[in-house]
């Protein structure tokens, strides 16, 4: 199996490259705003892309996405409950910067929504959407069962947790959903962020400064 993490834009957003094999069809979790890295990894690579799934419509997540839906062709997944930032990416930079910075920002077209507990299939690759809102209304980890990982967007980090301060956030229900939805994995699953290096549920159950709040 293939997974190759790509950093990108001003946050360095996580994008995932994923696949069977090296020169097959890929799957990619989450397209930030610099899409030509994430084309010139899939050419290099050989690689076909299927689907995009986006775990969440803050715009360091899929502000790219659109024009690599374009080029490739492929379907894109999100959650509904994100819609009002999914497909207004523009909207989003201005509240938040005042301005649109250069880049790109075009909205995607959803073609697939994201539903909890289904399980999404392409390129061989079965990832199990767990809706985990929080972060968002509608952010979503995705749970590769066969590989033991979980793409875990801006939910989970390596030491930290995604931050409720944001349009839509809400602290309460992202312990909650650490509570019921992120915890329950074993400790050996591996947990690949949407910001910074990997780490597994038994480290972050283990040490994570904020896991006296999800065990209560």
């Amino acid at each position: 199996m293939l997974i190759k993490a790509i950093p990108a834009w001003v946050v360095a957003t996580n994008a995932y490259v994923i696949a069977d094999e090296p020169g097959g069809a890929a799957v990619l979790v989450d397209a930030p705003p610099e899409p030509e890295l994430i084309g010139s990894y899939l050419a290099e690579s050989s690689l076909t892309l299927s689907a995009i799934v986006l775990t969440h419509g803050h715009v360091d997540h899929m502000g790219g996405s659109g024009s690599v839906a374009r080029s490739t062709g492929a379907v894109t997944y999100a959650h509904r409950d994100d819609d009002f930032l999914t497909l207004h990416p523009e909207q989003q930079l201005r509240s938040l910067l005042g301005m649109v910075p250069p880049g790109d920002f075009d909205a995607p077209e959803v073609t697939r929504d994201l539903v909890d507990g289904h399980v999404i299939s392409h390129a061989g690759i079965d990832l199990e959407v767990v809706h985990t809102p929080g972060h968002t209304p509608g952010h979503c980890c995705l749970y590769w069962e066969a590989e033991g990982v979980l793409f875990s967007g801006d939910q989970l980090f390596a030491g930290s947790v995604g931050r409720a301060d944001l349009p839509g956030g809400n602290w309460d229900h992202l312990m909650t959903s650490m509570r019921e939805r992120v915890m329950v994995l074993d400790d050996e699953i591996r947990v690949l962020p949407g910001h910074g290096p990997e780490t597994t549920i038994g480290q972050e159950r283990a040490a994570n400064p904020f896991r006296s709040e999800w065990q209560l």
